[in-house]
């Protein structure tokens, strides 16, 4: 969400990040409800003010200022509710308007716009046929995807015996790294309020990707993110708790509307998963929202480079990016199998787009009011992560050789 004085003020502004990210918005609507509301608004109050005046004093026992009264009564009541029904459709479209990205942006309508800005490490090489993930895990007993379905449909899995141990490690890994980063742990709800889905602005554009749960009025979260945010919802922090940083863990579940067909094999795109998300609440300075943008991509590169893993990092176009994104960078891990990168890693700046929606304040220290900054990287997740070790770690037997950093977390264990 903009600040409204921001969108009358730059329109045109509003207008191109609207045609940039592929956004379904009248713009000139939104203004022209936002001038009518605060036209409804001006009168209400005038009207109310006379209303206030001609109801105190002797004038009240008037018979004509009696009725003069009623019709400002009536009239009131009038403004009141065309005031809600326009303020109604102003916030509908407030919801849906974009953050107007960075100029460094690509400007593009999709992925295929996408810019790789770096390559690190080099994909393996490999002097036998390699096996992809499920034929490897299937032979060695690690995952049982025919009775997962048998239990829940269509791209469910389970992970069984040490790939089990595997995960455990490599969420250990990464939670241990960003204990070393000062970031405070958090188990979050998955089970969240639609509130917390409009305040990330998961709502109303992506509602159905959401799995509901309407006996409860209840949704499962696709990422530690959307409780995270909305923890301090409704909340004025001190700006000397500045930057907070959290490392949510949680399962996340997403229905994946509209993605068959694609990397849908095995554990490369499931509806529910296991994720360790960096969540970012900063001061409003772009500057300093571009740091913590750098280190929180720079800490997901460290855990691939630490697992040794091959990957790329892109800058995100215009029109993948979504809605509330200022800048967005993902990262691709080398998948074997594919003979391509494949997205592990989602790094994104919001600047105020979600601290507003979900009002998320800050006094900082003249004791002005201001809305925080917000950002959010993945840290882990699994199993489309664990796909990638196990393909780019096998050997010629089927075994996996476990990467230095997770040795500890597996008894000194060096082969599965």
């Amino acid at each position: 969400m903009l600040d409204k004085r921001a969108i009358r003020e730059n329109p045109d502004a509003v207008k191109a990040a609207v045609r940039v990210k592929g956004i379904d918005l009248d713009v000139d609507e939104l203004l022209r409800l936002d001038k009518l509301s605060r036209e409804l608004q001006h009168e209400l109050d005038q009207t109310q003010a006379k209303r206030k005046s001609s109801a105190s004093g002797a004038v009240a026992s008037d018979e004509s200022a009696r009725d003069y009264l009623r019709s400002l009564n009536a009239k009131a009541k009038s403004l009141r509710e065309q005031l809600a029904e326009t303020s109604e459709k102003l916030n509908a479209l407030l919801l849906l308007t974009p953050a107007i990205p960075w100029q460094g942006a690509p400007v593009g309508p999709d992925e295929s716009a996408n810019v790789v800005i770096r390559t690190v490490g080099t994909p393996p090489e490999f002097g036998f046929k390699p096996l992809d993930h499920v034929e490897l895990l299937e032979k060695r007993g690690w995952a049982d995807f025919t009775r997962a379905r048998k239990v829940a449909g269509e791209r469910a899995y389970a992970l069984v015996s040490d790939l089990v141990l595997l995960e455990r490690a490599v969420h250990a890994y990464a939670l241990d790294v960003l204990v070393g980063k000062d970031f405070t742990l958090v188990s979050v709800p998955s089970l969240v309020r639609e509130e917390a889905l409009t305040g990330t602005g998961m709502f109303p554009a992506h509602r159905e990707e959401t799995y509901a749960i309407p006996a409860d009025d209840l949704y499962l979260a696709g990422t530690a993110e959307v409780s995270l945010v909305g923890f301090h919802s409704q909340e004025i922090l001190d700006h000397r708790s500045l930057p907070i940083r959290y490392a949510g863990i949680s399962p996340c579940f997403r229905r994946e509307a509209g993605s068959a067909g694609r990397d849908v094999r095995g554990l490369l795109r499931v509806h529910q998963f296991e994720k360790v998300e960096q969540f970012v609440i900063c001061a409003a300075d772009v500057a300093e929202s571009d740091r913590w943008h750098a280190e929180l991509l720079g800490t997901a590169e460290q855990l691939l480079q630490g697992l040794g893993l091959a990957y790329e990092v892109m800058e995100i176009s215009t029109g993948d990016m979504g809605a509330g994104k200022y800048r967005m960078n993902d990262i691709n891990t080398w998948m074997p199998s594919l003979g391509a990168y494949r997205e592990t890693h989602s790094c994104s700046s919001l600047l105020d787009w979600q601290a507003r929606r979900a009002n998320v304040r800050y006094r900082d220290a003249d004791g002005t009011i201001r809305f925080a900054y917000t950002l959010n990287n993945t840290a882990v997740a699994t199993p489309r992560l664990l796909a990638a070790l196990v393909e780019n770690f096998q050997t010629s037997e089927a075994h996996v050789r476990v990467p230095e950093v997770l040795r500890p977390y597996l008894g000194g264990r060096e082969l599965l």
